[in-house]
């Protein structure tokens, strides 16, 4: 069956057109209350959103629906994403929603859903869930509509759920951090986190006003955090987007930290007291060749999957991993999230920090990345990859890469665009490479 609504990570597009509109998200509501309603029991859907504005209209049409079809509704306000995952599964909700584009500009807006079990929705629910969408729902009886409410704790479980995820002995007194919430969902529970776990605060991107989430702050636009751990003489800067589930470190030097160096770090402080699980980390297909040799060298492996959190959360719980996540920064920590989340990353990297004693320069960057280049190739139709001269070309450049470098080219999931991306040890051969496969493609279309 052909998806027309969701994508790689739920539902995602402009506000008031195509797929992201109120009528939508009431009919998602709708169809996915009617496919969670099993059992006997009263059924509950908890909804949390960012602090984009059009949260308010998709928050208000996703209670309509599902309260038409019979379900209860928790309204848990801006949250991050990992906590209604986390809530979802500790009110033994039936179902979670998020409304967020996570790092996107506000105009864009989007609906994640979480099973009882706190984990994203199954391809095969997600599939049913399209077919009811084009179904004429029943709707419950008048005397049998759902209910809403707002339960007021909501920060505070999460903020006692990520300290948790901290052995109790562990403080961050001492340390300077700035936190970046993107003007986001984390805007008052990753700071409260940090600052009741002792560490001296300096927050930024913690003023939403409905237009600004992910507008020039958060981990997508470094700018702003590298100039106020500078300015502060910071310790370490955290950058969260806009939903918390992505994590990218600023050093005190204000040098980028992205997930490859924190899977790095999270993985071998693991395997050192004998907590990592699956024998190594799982990551993308983007993620740098030297994160693969580093593990290498210290006995782990690099299992690589397709590009998406939940390819890498996949392969996770199928191969018994607990640590996996993408360059980009999704960090997935399974002993204590059941998705990517920012703050739980963070709290673990501050607490290495803490442990070693060595400046986050030093502890933050355990390999030196190959030379890696991305480029995009847009087209207006057909299938270019399919063409005999591009093969030919990818299949030369392949052997020529072959046990010095990696080449990963694939259309992409959203939009008419192939990317071609090489890694290796000559920064010049890389460029070359991914130039002459880049022009291939564009005679081709």
């Amino acid at each position: 069956m052909a998806r027309k609504f969701f994508g790689t990570d739920g539902i995602r597009g402009r506000t008031n057109a195509g797929v992201m509109t109120a009528a939508t998200a009431m009919k998602v509501g709708q169809a996915a209350g009617t496919y969670f309603q099993r059992g006997d029991h009263r059924h509950r859907v908890v909804i949390g959103k960012d602090t984009r504005l059009s949260g308010y209209m998709m928050e208000s049409a996703m209670v309509a629906g599902f309260t038409s079809v019979g379900m209860d509704v928790v309204l848990l306000g801006p949250m991050p994403t990992p906590a209604v995952a986390m809530l979802t599964r500790s009110m033994r909700a039936d179902l979670g929603v998020m409304i967020s584009a996570s790092h996107n500009p506000y105009e864009d807006n989007g609906i994640k859903l979480f099973g009882p079990d706190g984990f994203k929705l199954s391809d095969e629910a997600e599939l049913s869930i399209e077919a009811l969408l084009g179904q004429e729902m029943e709707l419950a009886d008048a005397t049998q509509v759902g209910r809403a409410r707002r339960i007021e704790d909501a920060r505070g479980r999460y903020i006692h759920a990520v300290k948790a995820s901290l052995p109790d002995n562990v403080r961050l007194d001492g340390l300077r951090i700035v936190i970046d919430c993107a003007n986001g969902a984390a805007y008052h529970v990753t700071p409260s986190a940090l600052w009741e776990l002792g560490a001296e605060v300096i927050a930024m991107g913690v003023e939403p006003n409905g237009k600004n989430i992910n507008l020039n702050v958060g981990s997508t636009h470094l700018d702003a955090i590298k100039d106020k751990v500078r300015e502060t003489r910071a310790d370490i800067g955290i950058a969260l987007d806009g939903d918390a589930d992505r994590l990218i470190v600023v050093d005190e030097k204000s040098q980028t930290v992205d997930g490859d160096q924190i899977m790095a770090l999270i993985g071998t402080q693991l395997a050192a007291r004998g907590e990592l699980r699956g024998g190594g980390v799982v990551a993308t297909v983007m993620s740098n060749l030297g994160l693969e040799r580093y593990l290498g060298a210290q006995g782990l492996t690099l299992e690589r999957t397709a590009v998406g959190d939940r390819h890498v959360l996949e392969r996770m719980r199928s191969g018994g991993f607990n640590v996996g996540g993408e360059q980009s920064g999704h960090m997935i920590l399974t002993d204590h999230a059941t998705t990517g989340d920012g703050t739980v990353a963070a709290l673990q990297v501050l607490a290495a920090l803490v442990s070693s004693g060595k400046p986050a320069s030093e502890l933050l960057h355990l390999f030196d990345p190959v030379p890696q280049l991305l480029k995009n190739v847009r087209f207006a139709g057909g299938k270019p990859l399919e063409v005999d001269s591009v093969r030919q070309v990818i299949a030369e450049a392949e052997a020529q890469l072959a046990g010095r470098g990696r080449l990963v080219i694939r259309p992409s999931g959203t939009e008419p665009v192939i990317r071609v991306m090489a890694e290796g040890d000559d920064a010049a051969e890389v460029e070359a490479v991914v130039d002459t496969i880049c022009n291939a493609v564009r005679k081709a279309v």
